[in-house]
């Protein structure tokens, strides 16, 4: 079944919405999870709250791309699970790992009433980013939305682990440079 079908399942209140969502999105929003969280039981959880989240914003919400719209809802509810947790003790993920390379190029410490601050750097990296080869635009995503290993990006995109490597490190690279010329102190 498409993403429009999908979508309209939603609007009408049908639950077959959310059969048809695990169908089509299960997997990749469980590995969304699985990401951040590096635990099945709670990403499975996630998963199961980011169905529940889906159903009742939609409507009013009619995303155009599903998959997206749905990817963003798990990853924002694993971010909140992951802090929660990680407030108690400290386990390792992928997302750690991913936030910790990204510490020495994104200027941090903002406090949440920032909220303009954070969506002109949003778009500043968005704007750089836009101007990458697709290729590393990819493995740049893949690595710090969608928090995936330096070896599934690999798989991903056909190529080798240092290569993945070596280009996430020059994207940094350019992105500490390109945000310090936006003004940003890193």
């Amino acid at each position: 079944m498409d993403d429009n079908r999908i979508v309209e399942l939603y609007w009408q209140r049908d639950e077959a919405a959310i059969t048809q969502t695990k169908d089509r999105y299960g997997d990749r929003l469980l590995a969304v999870a699985q990401h951040i969280l590096a635990d099945w039981t709670e990403s499975e959880e996630t998963v199961n709250d980011t169905y529940l989240r889906a159903w009742n914003t939609m409507p009013p919400h009619r995303p155009v791309h599903l998959c997206a719209f749905l990817s963003k809802i798990t990853r924002e509810l694993s971010i909140d699970r992951y802090r929660r947790r990680t407030a108690e003790k400290r386990l390792p993920s992928q997302y750690a790992l991913s936030l910790e390379e990204l510490g020495d190029c994104v200027p941090g410490g903002r406090q949440p009433e920032e909220d303009l601050d954070v969506s002109l750097l949003a778009r500043a990296i968005g704007d750089y980013l836009a101007g990458l080869a697709p290729r590393a635009r990819e493995a740049f995503v893949r690595r710090y939305f969608f928090a995936e290993s330096l070896q599934e990006i690999a798989a991903q995109l056909g190529t080798t682990v240092p290569w993945v490597k070596s280009t996430l490190h020059r994207t940094r690279k350019g992105l500490r440079t390109y945000l310090e010329k936006e003004g940003y102190s890193i």
